[in-house]
């Protein structure tokens, strides 16, 4: 056999470096294109050349190549392969790049790498076949024998398979018309090795090291096969005969018979399964239709994909709960007991869940309600559906309906779709255990809608107390009894909500916190929590309610309490930190001398206290100077020794957090009373606005100039405040005379050569509705006299063409903003005054309220003094 191989590759290859896999001479492997260098050499090497030598690269294995030229070159690998690129498919998704088919042809040793850009190009040497054979008997033995044993191996592996199929076939007449030499990296790139492997024997330039390398790989790959032959279930072509064999099976045993283990695992599941369903207590239409599953499952192979689907429907069938409920706790007193402990305020939903306590108690077959809490975000919502069936002694189930766009998650998949589940109310019933849970819809109100369907409408069957007792998920296809099942939705706006499923849910409004609330339910709730979680007790730190105030007004501004119970946290974490430093410090000084301790004892002190900006006062002795003698008394031998390590408390506690102690952890306040700065010039107006996350207070600011008579409406406003603007400065120049409103020039004609500019701030915020109109019209009057508005006045309601003031919504929302604000007087339309019961007492004597059917009404309430003219005709009585 001649020791030169057939194809002289060239002396310089261009390098295609390569980290997927191992390519061996004789085999094929497909590879990825898509760094710099890489793809390159494919567009200037392989697309552009012309001859067989342009075709033939150096593959260089276990090797990245650098996502961008201005990478150096890593470490290239000492062996490669020459290879020659059989075909080459392009494709720009999701980015340019390109498949390579190529083919090994031999081993090459790099020499020298000649460039690096725009591809790397080498100077190789041949290894394969140049070494010619020891002329040595014995060496020529030792090959022999081992070439031979090789052989027999690997005319063993392709025995064991199929001969049936083509490739198999080819397989074993190859072994026997390719020189020898070649089978190694042939079989070893065929057979299962790793990459690793195939890295050794990329490297084994000997034929003797490759034989030996190689033998091992083929026995493992022998024993392997018998294993799997040992263990490979008998197939069943014939399905007579699959039929006709497993009864037989079950009743009689024939002794040394091949037993297949899985099989008779999977017959007594069925065995067992079918127990189940026997026992169940599921109605007659879904019991009829899972006796007609489960003889379909008996005659059904295993091998098809209908049995693992018709299976789990079964097991889904009888682990739902159809009869199964728990006993609700039915004690009004212990009940609203439970309901104070878990939340301060909330009125409306106590009195609607004790309600329902007690209707239950008279009737026991009473189907569940079905209520929506619509409220700011960080109100307690959800927290509140987790009381209610704790106060109910039922089950808790949360489904978060956030951005699900598909009815399949509520209505579930039909089972002819291969990955087909129920949806989320049965699997919620089965994870669950009971029918008779609270289900707790969270985010009602940002559903999505596409092409699979709308789940809005699918919600619409759920909730509908005539239709749930016989829901029909896609998946069971058979009715599921929800009547008893209580559901709560949560929603931050009923304005994204269909109506048609507004109309089936009670709604239960659920308003944001004024500032006297917060602070209770910080003190009771939060701060316990928050002191939990940080391992910090309350003879450790101490919050006073002051300081919880000036959190909540100069460092927080919202409806709920999800940022004021970040503040906490922050605060406990800066306390915990000085907590521990002070342990620490006390440690040492538990093995210090004590006859040094008056000096050391008040050096830990300054360490302690003095390197901070934090104020620690002792209330009783005025500071540190003041309680220097109580210190030195504890710092005695007796106290340190009897003193518990672990219990070791740093000085002065508890650490009193006061407002610079504020500033320190919090930083300089977010918030300001800017109120009276705001109204320090004609022009200006404050009105309420009412947002998904609460009540807001909102400037309006107008200036005017010399123009044309033009309106301008700037803060992104939509058209229902643009109409609002447009109908204030229409009656405003109705009525110019009899409020002497002139412009620049004195004119009673207020847009006769003047320009007016309206400005809502906060421009990146979309803003419309119809309560802005009062605001519109005071601000303007305000320009057009200049006079100031009250910088304590807030005011809201629609207005008409003719000055009449029409009552609009969200009204206690709104006034808790003016409350927080710190504003004292709020302007209100006639028609809103029954809206105020709704609104907590101490609000309502911190504000005055002013009920308002007439522009001239809200004018007097808004300026000093009142807003009077000379003539006031007759206002005429409306029925709006």
């Amino acid at each position: 056999m001649s020791s030169v191989s057939p194809i002289q590759i060239p002396r310089r290859l261009p390098l295609l470096l390569t980290n997927e896999g191992v390519l061996l001479p004789g085999s094929t492997m497909r590879t990825s294109v898509d760094s710099a260098r890489n793809l390159q050499l494919v567009r200037s090497r392989l697309l552009k050349g012309t001859s067989l030598q342009s075709t033939i690269l150096g593959v260089i294995p276990n090797t990245p190549d650098p996502a961008s030229d201005a990478q150096d070159l890593p470490p290239l690998h000492r062996i490669g392969t020459a290879a020659l690129a059989v075909q080459v498919v392009g494709s720009n998704w999701p980015k340019p790049h390109y498949t390579l088919l190529i083919t090994g042809l031999c081993r090459f040793q790099i020499v020298q790498v000649l460039k690096e850009k725009p591809y790397p190009v080498a100077e190789v040497e041949q290894l394969d076949r140049l070494e010619e054979f020891p002329n040595t008997c014995k060496t020529r033995e030792e090959l022999g024998e081992l070439s031979e044993q090789f052989y027999k191996y690997a005319v063993q592996l392709v025995e064991m398979l199929d001969m049936s199929v083509p490739a198999v076939a080819k397989l074993r007449r190859l072994l026997d018309s390719l020189p020898r030499e070649a089978l190694p990296d042939i079989l070893t790139s065929i057979i299962r090795t790793s990459n690793k492997e195939k890295l050794q024997i990329l490297d084994a330039v000997s034929l003797e090291e490759r034989f030996k390398m190689t033998i091992p790989l083929l026995v493992r790959q022998i024993e392997g096969l018998k294993l799997l032959q040992k263990t490979r279930k008998h197939k069943q072509d014939d399905d007579k005969r699959v039929i006709a064999i497993r009864p037989i099976r079950r009743i009689t045993h024939i002794p040394g018979a091949l037993e297949d283990d899985d099989e008779d695992e999977d017959n007594d599941d069925i065995v067992m399964l079918e127990r189940k369903i026997r026992t169940s207590s599921m109605p007659e239409q879904a019991h009829k239709v899972c006796v007609k599953e489960i003889k379909r499952l008996k005659k059904m192979p295993q091998s098809m994909p209908e049995y693992a689907l018709t299976r789990n429907y079964l097991e889904l069938m009888v682990e739902l709960p159809w009869n199964k409920s728990t006993t609700d706790r039915l004690d009004i007193r212990a009940a609203r007991i439970l309901l104070d402990n878990d939340h301060y305020a909330m009125e409306k939903l106590k009195k609607r869940v004790l309600e329902y306590l007690a209707v239950r108690q008279l009737k026991n077959n009473l189907k569940g309600p079905i209520l929506c809490f619509v409220g700011p975000p960080g109100v307690g919502k959800t927290s509140v559906g987790r009381s209610v069936a704790k106060t109910l002694g039922r089950e808790f189930h949360r489904i978060a309906l956030g951005g699900v766009c598909d009815q399949s998650d509520i209505r579930g998949h039909r089972r002819t779709y291969v990955g087909s589940m129920p949806g989320r109310i049965i699997n919620g019933l089965k994870t669950v255990g009971v029918n008779n849970p609270v289900f707790l819809l969270d985010e009602v109100d940002k559903l999505g809608k596409s092409l699979q369907g709308d789940p809005a409408a699918a919600l619409l069957e759920v909730l509908d107390p005539e239709q749930n007792h016989n829901f029909t998920d896609h998946y069971l296809n058979v009715a599921f009894d929800l009547s008893q099942v209580l559901f709560i939705a949560t929603a931050n706006t009923t304005a994204t909500i269909p109506p048609a499923l507004l109309d089936r849910m009670e709604i239960i409004q659920v308003p944001g916190y004024t500032q006297e609330e917060k602070i209770e339910i910080a003190h009771r709730h939060l701060i316990p929590k928050q002191l939990e979680q940080h391992g910090l007790t309350p003879q450790q730190i101490q919050i006073p309610q002051v300081t919880t105030l000036d959190i909540i007004t100069r460092y927080t501004r919202e409806a709920g309490v999800r940022s004021l119970d970040r503040k906490f946290g922050a605060i406990c974490r800066a306390v915990a930190v000085k907590v521990a430093e002070g342990q620490h410090k006390e440690a040492k000084l538990d093995h210090s001398d004590v006859a040094e301790g008056e000096g050391f004892w008040l050096q830990g002190l300054s360490n302690i206290f003095l390197s901070s900006n934090w104020k620690y006062r002792d209330q009783q002795k005025g500071g540190l100077i003041g309680c220097r003698e109580h210190i030195l008394e504890d710092a005695k031998p007796e106290s340190i020794s009897d003193t518990p390590p672990d219990l070791a408390l740093p000085p002065e506690m508890p650490i009193l957090i006061d407002f610079h102690a504020l500033k320190d952890i919090l930083g300089p306040p977010m918030y300001e009373m800017e109120v009276s700065e705001r109204l320090s010039q004609p022009g200006v107006a404050i009105g309420l606005a009412w947002t998904p996350l609460g009540g807001e207070i909102m400037f309006v600011e107008a200036s005017r100039m010399d123009g044309e008579g033009q309106l301008t409406l700037t803060g992104q406003l939509g058209d229902v405040m643009k109409e609002s603007a447009h109908l204030a400065i229409s009656w405003l120049r109705s009525n110019a005379k009899k409020y002497h409103l002139t412009n620049a020039s004195g004119s009673f004609d207020l847009l006769d050569n003047t320009d007016i500019h309206l400005h809502f701030p906060a421009g990146a915020v979309t803003k419309d509705g119809p309560s802005a109109g009062v605001t519109i019209v005071t601000c303007l009057a305000s320009l057009f006299s200049g006079r100031l508005v009250r910088s304590d006045v807030a005011m809201t309601g629609e207005i008409t063409l003719r000055g009449l003031v029409l009552p609009v919504g969200g009204i206690k929302d709104k006034a808790l903003a003016a409350h927080r604000a710190g504003l004292k007087r709020v302007i209100i339309p006639q028609r809103n005054e029954k809206d105020l019961e709704e609104i907590p007492g101490n609000v309502r004597q911190d504000l005055s309220f002013v009920t308002a059917s007439c522009l001239d009404e809200v004018l007097n309430a808004a300026f000093d003094g009142g807003f009077t003219v000379n003539t006031r005709p007759g206002l005429l009585n409306s029925k709006l």
